[in-house]
């Protein structure tokens, strides 16, 4: 599928986000072992909570997207199969985000600082891919509400105010 402008902003606000994110993660500088594993034992259960919350948003978002699919075939403007295509995506993309956080909470749900065997050279390369993980996800659930957010901005303008000279209203040339 053709990425649309609204889409193309949307995932353009998520790589802004996330370079945010992940910028603020190298502006702490280089950690050692010990250092890295004193804040993962600080900063875990905010992960998890992060994890929990998006896997959250996400079952609501998709089933969001039934009630957006429910007003736009019951709407009496005929709309184009882009625009069902582009909620085919943000489904598509949600419930990536959706098993994605949940992988992540079981993972970050080990108790990684209570094992005796790892290096504690370790600790600062899972603190980092936590970080990442975070950031990424964050990242992502930026980009699906932000294309929730267009194309209810679309629904509203055909159905709510009736406009009719919409890109994703079907025409007679159509």
């Amino acid at each position: 599928m053709k990425l649309t402008r609204s889409t193309k902003r949307a995932i353009t606000g998520g790589v802004i986000s996330m370079t945010i994110m992940l910028l603020g993660t190298f502006l702490l500088g280089e950690l050692s072992g010990y250092e890295a594993k004193s804040l993962i034992k600080n900063s875990i259960a905010g992960v998890n909570t992060l994890c929990n919350t998006i896997a959250l948003a996400s079952a609501t978002i998709l089933a969001l997207l039934l009630t957006i699919l429910g007003v736009s075939s019951g709407s009496e403007s005929k709309l184009k199969k882009d625009h069902y295509k582009h909620i085919l995506l943000i489904a598509r993309l949600d419930t990536i985000v959706f098993v994605s956080a949940l992988i992540s909470f079981l993972i970050f749900s080990l108790p990684v600082t209570e094992f005796e065997n790892v290096p504690e050279e370790w600790f600062s390369i899972l603190y980092y891919t936590t970080l990442g993980i975070s950031s990424v996800l964050s990242a992502a659930i930026i980009v699906v509400v932000l294309m929730l957010y267009n194309t209810l901005y679309s629904i509203i303008k055909i159905v709510g105010l009736g406009l009719k000279d919409h890109p994703l209203l079907e025409t007679d040339s159509d």
